[in-house]
């Protein structure tokens, strides 16, 4: 129906915007790049051990969650 037109279309364009940004927050790349900054973080006095460990194993989750969506298991199940 043409009235739900642009209803559509910016539902669209929303749905477009977020798989990019997980695209790009789930990249592995991305991930190691946050890591390395990370661990200059904590060499340079920044931030705390604990600050560390909480904010690294985020990351790392991130990091497994992108491992198991690119092996084709991103629901945590088998294909």
């Amino acid at each position: 129906m043409l009235p739900f037109a642009p209803v559509r279309a910016s539902a669209w364009v929303i749905g477009q915007v977020v798989d990019e940004a997980e695209r790009i927050y789930y990249d592995p790349a991305t991930v190691r790049a946050e890591l390395s900054a990370l661990e200059k973080r904590l060499e340079a006095g920044e931030i705390t051990e604990e600050e560390f460990d909480r904010l690294e194993d985020e990351l790392l989750d991130r990091l497994e969650i992108a491992s198991r969506s690119s092996a084709g298991l991103g629901n945590g199940t088998a294909p």
